[in-house]
């Protein structure tokens, strides 16, 4: 203690030189005597900061260095060091940035370091975040800074980059009155608002990618706004995402060594740690390494995943199955899941729906005919989902189902398509362009199912309600092909409720041109008066054109039920709108 006492004389440099050289030697010659290094610690950190001589401050700090560096004392430097207010102070910073250590132990020391921070992430959920964690994210940030444990950091590179992007998902939202800080730490200091465990988190995991010459990576992150990405409550994921995939293709063999890494890794800790390990994980997928992956690491754990009653879960685990499906080799063991995934077409989640899609379009043309079939069922009934991506890619996988029935089995699917024809020609008239023209060419698959050749009116990219005699042509094409097979008119009627007025307007405006071109006989058999309960509400649309295209349905139906067989006559929506056929 009085060599410690001697580096305080700031009124003799020379002599604090050589308490500086001293206190280097003691440390040297006699660590394995020390017993009280937290206390030696102590009056180091606090000797620091009046001590101005470059050389004797690096003296000091090789004294830390030295002992760090020997495994009997490494957990105790760094938990001293720990138990100080972050952000450092530049002293503290200085002693992280400067750690002079030879080779074989820069890896201890980095693995020490990170193990303390990794322990915070495996104990269950507290109500607040520990200290250590937040001062360990700050160490490892001031330690990559500093570059002097650069072959460690490369070495130990996927666990640390893993253990950083763990932090920032438990370090979202979070504030520093959010961690547990020990009592009489800000003592002389008080916390900036702006200081967050985030902010820490973020810091260290951006200098990491810089210091391991990730530098393609970073540039990724910056230019998509990755950075906000992983730090938002609702789209981390998608940030972690984006920084799988810049590191999959900018750096191959680092990316499969994080993929061996998260294998173990997904076993471990909390949601949160396992969510973004998992998220990682599925996009790394993609690499060819990943088909060597025993299925009990991939295919059997998304089997697990889909049935989580988490949904976050459920929508990687799909992820992760889309990735695998793009290799050849893995598609016999994702079969076997199927069931799971036709069950995720139900799910109220758009992404899930939208994922499921996606594999099951890379395997339907070697499904079963029962799972087509059932597959068949579940996709009609997303067929008008308000969500237009899910009505339009249910459409796409419907037709790419259709496609796939074999021969022996089209028998037994010609209902499920017949049914289909009228929803189909229905939704072509959809405000969504896009819902649209699948619509139409799905029509078309469905039309060369049953060997039909569409009139190509059905083509035309232009409303029925302004060009009826095209509506005309296309009613008298369906009404008689479908003559005895569907009630074309009871499932036309059940439109004229949708909620889209370009469907609810060309459902009412097809029931009057079936009114005119079906038998009577057949209309009154039906009963005219429940089409007419079901349109009548509809003359107090607020829309203008759906009134006056209703108005004119009812006249045909009552007209209809009353006649035994409709006369010529003009093009009754071309009368009621007072222009010629164009």
């Amino acid at each position: 203690m009085t060599t410690f006492d001697t580096l305080k004389n700031l009124n003799h440099p020379c002599i604090q030189r050589s308490a500086g050289e001293l206190l280097l030697t003691l440390a040297k010659n006699a660590e394995s005597r020390f017993e009280k290094v937290p206390e030696i610690m102590g009056v180091i950190c606090a000797q620091l900061s009046i001590i101005s001589q470059p050389r004797v401050r690096q003296q000091i700090i090789n004294t830390v260095s030295l002992f760090i560096s020997r495994p009997k004392y490494t957990d105790i430097v760094l938990s001293f060091l720990l138990c100080h207010p972050v952000p450092y102070n530049r002293h503290l910073a200085e002693v992280w940035r400067m750690l002079a250590v030879e080779l074989p132990n820069t890896t201890w020391i980095l693995w020490r370091l990170l193990r303390k921070l990794q322990k915070c992430h495996n104990e269950p959920a507290q109500e607040k975040m520990a200290y250590v964690a937040v001062a360990a994210t700050d160490a490892l940030y001031e330690v990559f800074l500093g570059n002097r444990l650069r072959a460690a950091t490369f070495r130990l590179f996927p666990q640390l980059l893993m253990t950083l992007l763990i932090q920032i998902h438990h370090s979202i939202g979070l504030t520093m009155s959010d961690v547990d800080i020990p009592s009489g730490l800000y003592t002389e200091q008080e916390v900036s608002s702006e200081v967050t465990p985030l902010c820490f988190a973020m810091q260290a995991t951006k200098t990491l990618l810089l210091r391991t010459c990730c530098l393609q990576e970073f540039n990724i992150m910056e230019k998509n706004k990755g950075w906000a990405l992983l730090g938002g409550k609702d789209c981390h994921l998608q940030g972690v995402f984006l920084l799988a995939n810049a590191l999959l293709e900018r750096n191959r063999l680092l990316a499969q060594k994080v993929m061996y890494l998260l294998v173990p890794f997904l076993n471990r800790g909390n949601d949160k740690h396992k969510l973004t390990s998992a998220g990682f994980f599925v996009e790394l997928l993609r690499s060819p390494v990943a088909k060597r992956l025993p299925s009990i690491y991939s295919v059997a754990r998304f089997k697990d995943w889909l049935q989580d009653g988490n949904h976050l879960f459920r929508i990687l685990g799909l992820r992760g199955l889309y990735n695998l499906v793009g290799h050849q080799e893995m598609r016999e063991d994702i079969k076997s899941l199927l069931p799971y995934i036709v069950d995720s077409l139900r799910e109220t989640d758009k992404k899930i729906v939208l994922s499921a899609i996606q594999i099951l379009l890379q395997l339907v043309r070697t499904m079963d005919f029962t799972t087509l079939a059932a597959m068949m069922r579940t996709l009609f009934s997303l067929f008008g989902d308000v969500r237009p991506d899910v009505h339009r890619f249910s459409m796409t996988l419907f037709g790419a189902a259709i496609k796939s029935v074999k021969n022996p089995d089209k028998k037994s699917v010609e209902k499920q398509v017949l049914d289909s024809l009228v929803p189909l020609l229905l939704y072509s008239q959809d405000e969504n362009d896009s819902v649209a023209e699948e619509s139409r060419r799905v029509l078309t698959i469905c039309a060369q199912f049953l060997k039909w050749k569409l009139p190509e009116e059905v083509y035309s990219k232009d409303p029925w309600h302004i060009k009826p005699t095209e509506a005309g042509t296309i009613c008298r094409f369906f009404e008689k092909k479908c003559k005895g097979k569907i009630n074309i008119l009871e499932q036309t009627l059940i439109y004229s409720k949708n909620p889209k007025l370009s469907v609810r307007r060309s459902a009412v405006l097809f029931v009057g041109l079936l009114s005119k071109y079906m038998d009577h006989n057949e209309l009154r058999r039906m009963g005219t008066d429940r089409i007419e309960d079901g349109l009548r509400d509809l003359l107090c649309d607020p829309e203008p054109s759906l009134c006056i295209i209703t108005s004119q349905t009812l006249l045909l139906v009552q007209m209809a039920s009353a006649e035994p067989k409709p006369k010529q006559r003009m093009n009754w929506l071309q009368k009621l709108m007072g222009r010629s056929s164009a």
